[in-house]
């Protein structure tokens, strides 16, 4: 594992002389042979996204971010106008309703958002970033882009190849309609 990936090791002192997840498989597959490699797949995910989110928790920490309210803030960037409806927020996020409340909160908090009215439509609330905001999701990103987002060991196609096996889970799973 590239240097990134080791400084995410979950709190163990040192790497493992085996594969747990492997392990696991094989016992698996002593049991449920049918269901052997779903379960190494998914726990290799998961595993994966351990990785991924100690990297970018760790990247995001020292700016006082949390991932959600990181993605928010370059959700708000990304925009022409810096706004966005609340009930919009939560669909590109992938995150409830709820959790759109709680992490606009904790950015007005910060002075990184603020919630403004819609100009025509009174029953909807904007969030809108402001310029601390911009200036903080513009530090941050470069942050989480120097730690290659936790997947630095993959490059290329290999990159490539994740996204798309994991889009047709996505896609499965109903995140989005591809066509």
């Amino acid at each position: 594992m590239g240097s990134v990936g080791s400084r995410y090791h979950l709190g163990v002192a040192r790497p493992l002389g085996f594969d747990p997840i492997a392990e696991a498989r094989r016992q698996w597959a002593t049991r449920w042979p049918e269901a052997a490699a779903a379960m190494a797949a998914a726990t290799s995910v998961m595993r994966a996204q351990q990785i991924v989110l100690g990297a970018v928790d760790t990247a995001l920490r020292r700016f006082g971010l949390t991932f959600a309210r990181y993605e928010a803030l370059v959700l708000l960037s990304f925009t022409r106008s810096g706004e966005l409806p609340l009930g919009k927020m939560g669909p590109r996020l992938m995150i409830h309703p709820t959790s759109v409340t709680n992490v606009v909160d904790r950015l007005e908090e910060d002075r990184l958002v603020q919630r403004v009215p819609h100009p025509s439509d009174r029953r909807t609330t904007l969030a809108r970033i402001t310029p601390a905001g911009r200036a903080l999701a513009v530090q941050a990103t470069e942050a989480v882009n120097e730690v290659q987002f936790g997947v630095g060991a993959l490059q290329g196609e290999d990159l490539d190849r994740l996204v798309h096996l994991v889009e047709i889970m996505r896609v499965s799973a109903g995140d989005f309609d591809p066509d």
